[in-house]
């Protein structure tokens, strides 16, 4: 049976906290996943802090951010990196979590890759393009091109039947920090029972 190959794709904090229980999920599945983890380096050290929290890392650091660089050049790394990545793995889906450059370049490269996207965090919206800018953007972006919608509450599921995305790929997941707080309050437990 061929492995499932899902790539995750993370480049802040919030976004390595949120994805971690995704990709401990996927790492405990029954059924064969090989799942690789790339982080882009928008915010290098915290995201190492967060991965070492939840005992995990990475497959692929591009570290793409320089001193002084503006938004293109995010985006450029990000891209080139990205697709270096992909080309290299192969994967079958990219995940990404939130609203940031790197969600929408690693959604763009599964697009020009025709590789199916997961977009976690589906569907919010402040329905200001300006607020916050330029993370309503990207996330409205991510959610064109996403083929499978994670979103953390009904109303996201609301806004993204309105934007008319097919009910059949939006999924109410719930908001997966709550999954991140309950795995870091259950290690905790256990340390102090030892």
């Amino acid at each position: 049976m061929k492995h499932l190959r899902v790539l995750i794709i993370v480049g802040t904090r919030p976004e390595a906290i949120k994805m971690a229980p995704v990709i401990t999920a996927l790492e405990r599945r029954d059924e064969p996943v090989e799942a690789r983890l790339a982080v882009t380096g928008q915010h290098t050290t915290l995201v190492e802090q967060v991965l070492q929290v939840f005992d995990i890392s990475p497959d692929y650091d591009l570290d793409i951010m320089k001193e002084g660089q503006s938004l293109y050049g995010v985006v450029h790394r990000a891209l080139e990196g990205l697709q270096s990545v992909v080309q290299d793995f192969q994967p079958d889906l990219l995940l990404v979590q939130g609203d940031t450059a790197t969600v929408f370049v690693g959604s763009l490269v599964g697009f020009f890759e025709k590789i199916k996207v997961g977009h976690v965090e589906a569907g919010l919206r402040t329905d200001d393009k300006g607020a916050p800018w330029p993370e309503e953007v990207f996330r409205r972006m991510t959610d064109v091109v996403a083929d499978y919608h994670f979103a953390p509450t009904h109303q996201a599921r609301q806004a993204l039947l309105k934007e008319n995305i097919s009910g059949s790929n939006v999924h109410v997941t719930g908001n997966t920090v709550v999954d991140a707080l309950l795995e870091i309050s259950e290690r905790n437990t256990q340390v102090e029972n030892e």
